[in-house]
């Protein structure tokens, strides 16, 4: 019988054991160290920006003027000038450090009980957080030794060094903490201590491997700071469950009787094939943020596609090897209690859905306009959607000694914690035309070397002071001079983020709807099903902005997760979560609508087939959706705002996708479409037909009892 690809590297794998699990372990070590070895290399600020705030930074890096990372120091006091001692000591001893410059006088505040203290950082902007401790250990002693004033602390360097610490903090704490909550889910859903550590094991050599070819990548194109954490979020997941679509396969069809060796080959041709279309889909869909224009969704891009494109490999190459050197010891270190329950809950997991579907399907007009309704409802906070690239106050949360001082400051100096950068570029910086309009400005740093001059402009109207210094002031000055103009800064660089990114959406969003129905046009030759698997996604995409929105945005139960309103979305969050959805999506998609037109293909009708294929994918799919929103949901535990917003997001989409989605608005819409689901394209009808049914069994072969160790 014709074996589909799945199938046959499945059988390879069963018959070739030691060399897929000693060429899989070759390749983790191999990919792991070398990758370790050459570090990972940080974008640089023009690199993560975008329009004239790029540009800006562009310049400067192009005339090897390294930005320096500028730092406030505020001190209070309850009376006026109460902060002169206090000032004077913290100047003194910031000074002693050797390590900042620019050291200006303190300026006091118009009523007199604050004062401000300006510096920058020596050397590279983007390593200063490496160096400012020495500076914060003095603000941090004189501070001890005058408890008569408040000082607070903000800057480049500071909160870079706040947000490495906090990175490397969360970082762990999600590894150590989603690794044995998965394992202890998995345990639940096997009752055996090695069917339960195969799926995390190969999801995290999975990983491995993939942080090391990233590494290796990143000096190619270079990656922002949260990448390392978004590809573990995603490998791991994803990882865990195409082990789980598999390996639950083979267990069920091993209770059905089979022998080890057919029910290793039915395995690898249907779920090991609907593992391969799953992750081609998610890789071609994450390929779509190559068109953001972004180096930021590069890398994104770049690193999910490494890590699904391993943890797919290694679940239909090392897996089948695996399962056929342990056979039946594959439930070995059974625990008693959870081993009779999981037994009685696969039976009764079919009954159960069996139970749920029984009305869906008798009455699917109600049930597809009941959760088309509940969906769009979720959904409805996103119209109100404010996205903006998040400051480091923001991502802190409100009470953070870091954003406190931010406010504060902000408060008392306004415009002073992020003030725009002016990048001026010019054919003759010492033209008299060009100096002329540099002294209508009052902080100008002129580089006559590099023909560049740096204008630090404060801006305390936001957005609004910024539109006004664009469009009026510096065309009044520079217009005629010759002279060409930038601004960057916070509030430039995330307005031209933002413009960027809503220029970007388009054709990111047409790429992967485009890509989305071919795959599944090819895959389950149906215009009907390709075109039904974009409209669930989308109301899954539109559900989870609705509640990131609520929650993030507006503030609504923020607080029952431990998090705040922050009336706005991290800016690169709704492309990113788009795109991860719309392929995280086809993991529970390809997998029911599979079964069921594996039913289908078998004689049943329709709604027979949609009934037997949710039935018998309901244990995998609940169970792999569990483990999904369990990892989700350790991101969204973390201390840093996008992270958190990214992890809800996914999260909840996930729940929704795996429940009213898979379970009623799919069920009822197929049931609703009829043999229209089925409905081939004329140019498609020569095509050979996929391979949904099971393999026939096969003769026994002479190397069939080492399938079974």
């Amino acid at each position: 019988m014709r074996r589909n690809l799945a199938a046959r590297i499945g059988v390879w794998s069963a018959h070739h054991r030691k060399t897929a699990v000693l060429g899989w372990l070759l390749f983790v070590v191999l990919a792991a160290g070398i990758g370790g070895a050459s570090g990972m290399v940080e974008m640089t600020n023009a690199e993560n920006g975008a329009g004239d705030s790029a540009r800006a930074e562009q310049i400067l890096s192009d005339a090897g003027l390294s930005p320096r990372a500028g730092e406030l120091v505020m001190v209070s006091s309850t009376k006026p000038d109460g902060w002169r001692t206090a000032a004077g000591e913290l100047t003194a001893a910031i000074g002693r450090t050797g390590e900042v410059t620019d050291l200006a006088a303190p300026v006091p505040s118009k009523d007199g009980k604050e004062a401000l203290i300006t510096f920058g950082m020596k050397g590279d902007a983007a390593t200063s957080a490496d160096r400012v401790q020495p500076v914060l250990d003095a603000v941090a002693g004189v501070q001890e030794g005058r408890p008569d004033v408040t000082v607070r602390q903000f800057g480049e360097a500071s909160a870079g060094k706040w947000l490495g610490d906090l990175l490397s903090e969360d970082f762990k704490k999600a590894e150590f903490t989603a690794v044995p909550l998965a394992l202890g889910i998995l345990l639940v859903a096997f009752g055996a201590v090695v069917a339960a550590l195969l799926p995390v094991g190969l999801a995290l050599t999975a990983c491995m491997a993939a942080f090391g070819l990233l590494s290796l990548a990143s000096h190619q194109l270079h990656l922002f700071q949260t990448t390392y954490s978004v590809m573990f979020l995603m490998g791991f997941a994803v990882g865990v469950d195409y082990c789980l679509f598999y390996l639950r396969r083979e267990r069920d069809e091993r209770a059905a009787g089979r022998d080890a060796e057919t029910a290793l080959r039915i395995a690898a041709a249907t779920s090991g094939r609907s593992v391969l279309v799953s992750g081609l889909t998610v890789m071609v869909a994450m390929a779509g943020m190559f068109l953001s224009g972004l180096m930021l969704f590069k890398g994104f891009a770049l690193a999910t596609i490494i890590v699904v494109f391993i943890a797919m490999m290694g679940s239909v190459t090392v897996l089948p090897a695996l399962l056929s050197w342990l056979g039946d010891r594959i439930d070995a270190g059974r625990v008693p209690l959870l081993n009779r329950r999981n037994k009685r809950d696969k039976k009764e997991s079919g009954r159960i859905a069996g139970k749920l579907l029984r009305p869906v399907l008798a009455k699917p007009k109600f049930f597809a306009a009941a959760s088309v309704l509940v969906l769009l409802v979720l959904a409805a906070p996103a119209l109100g959607m404010k996205t903006e690239s998040l400051g480091l106050e923001k991502q802190f949360g409100s009470d953070s000694a870091l954003s406190v001082a931010y406010r504060h400051i902000k408060e008392t100096f306004p415009g002073g914690p992020a003030p725009a950068q002016v990048v001026v570029e010019a054919d003759n910086i010492e033209a008299p035309a060009v100096r002329k309009a540099l002294a209508g400005f009052d902080q100008v740093t002129v580089h006559r070397a590099q023909n560049v001059a740096e204008i630090e402009v404060p801006l305390p109207g936001g957005e609004a002071g910024l539109t006004e210094l664009r469009e009026d002031r510096l065309p009044a000055a520079f217009d005629g001079t010759g002279a060409r103009a930038y601004v960057t800064g916070e509030v430039a660089g995330s307005v031209d983020f933002n413009d960027q990114l809503k220029r970007g959406i388009v054709p990111v969003f047409l790429f992967i709807t485009a890509v989305t129905f071919l795959l599944m046009l090819f895959c389950f030759r149906s215009y009907v099903i390709a075109v039904t698997s974009i409209l669930l996604n989308l109301l899954s995409v539109a559900a989870a902005y609705g509640v990131m929105t609520a929650v993030f945005q507006h503030g609504w139960g923020a607080s029952l997760i431990g998090s705040e309103g922050v009336g706005a979305i991290e800016a690169w969050m709704p492309l990113f979560v788009l795109v991860v959805l719309f392929g995280l999506s086809m993991d529970y998609h390809v997998f029911v609508v599979s079964r069921i037109r594996e039913a289908r293909s078998r004689g049943l009708s329709t709604p027979a087939a949609i009934d037997e294929g949710i039935r018998r994918t309901a244990g995998a799919v609940t169970g792999a959706a569990v483990i999904m929103v369990a990892v989700f949901s350790v991101f969204g535990t973390l201390s840093m705002q996008d992270m958190q917003q990214m992890g809800v997001g996914l999260a909840v989409a996930v729940l929704l996708d795996a429940t009213i989605v898979r379970m009623v608005l799919l069920p009822s819409a197929m049931a609703l479409l009829g043999e229209r689901n089925w409905r081939t394209p004329r140019g498609l009808r020569r095509l050979p037909e996929p391979d949904h049914g099971e393999p026939q069994p096969e003769p026994a072969r002479a190397a069939a009892p080492a399938l079974h160790g």
